[in-house]
């Protein structure tokens, strides 16, 4: 039964894999926006889209340069709102509900610095705040594009590689 299941799930992704870098970009993008971040279960998300890669067939290249591409764009509106917003962010959804996130971003933002955009990359707690956090204390636009997207495509490799090449020897 579970092999039926799964058999039927691959068999759609192949017949509809024009759809996957669209999807992927889509993603990566909103797991990496602000706010969105909050309730996108983005890891799972990446980790089981780069298994359906490797056992569907799909190519990987596209797809990883896609959740990379949403990812940086997703973390450099979270930036500009923060810059151009400041401290009214406070008051939006979720931040208004979870007043706690700020105040501890803000203390990892002022130990690592560019590093923390790097980080936050890979530990959900703080993902939502800390691209706001680079923006609203004005961090250098080149610091933080760069931070950016170098993590986007690590984030992106680390989560979708090792599944997708699993998963292909699977097939």
């Amino acid at each position: 039964m579970f092999q039926d299941a799964a058999a039927a799930i691959i068999g759609f992704i192949q017949d509809h894999a024009a759809y996957a870098v669209p999807i992927a970009f889509t993603l990566g993008f909103l797991k990496a926006l602000a706010f969105v971040t909050m309730v996108v279960p983005g890891i799972t998300i990446m980790l089981a889209m780069g298994t359906l890669i490797g056992v569907s067939g799909i190519e990987f290249w596209p797809v990883w340069f896609a959740v990379s591409l949403g990812s940086g764009l997703g973390d450099w509106v979270s930036y500009s709102i923060g810059f151009h917003l400041k401290h009214k962010v406070r008051h939006v959804w979720p931040l208004n509900r979870h007043p706690e996130l700020l105040p501890r971003g803000e203390r990892f933002f002022r130990r690592f610095g560019a590093m923390s955009v790097v980080l936050c990359r890979f530990f959900s707690p703080l993902r939502a705040t800390i691209p706001l956090l680079c923006g609203i204390f004005e961090m250098p636009p080149l610091v933080f594009q760069l931070a950016n997207w170098l993590s986007a495509f690590l984030w992106a490799w680390v989560l979708l590689a090792p599944a997708s090449f699993f998963g292909g020897t699977l097939r």
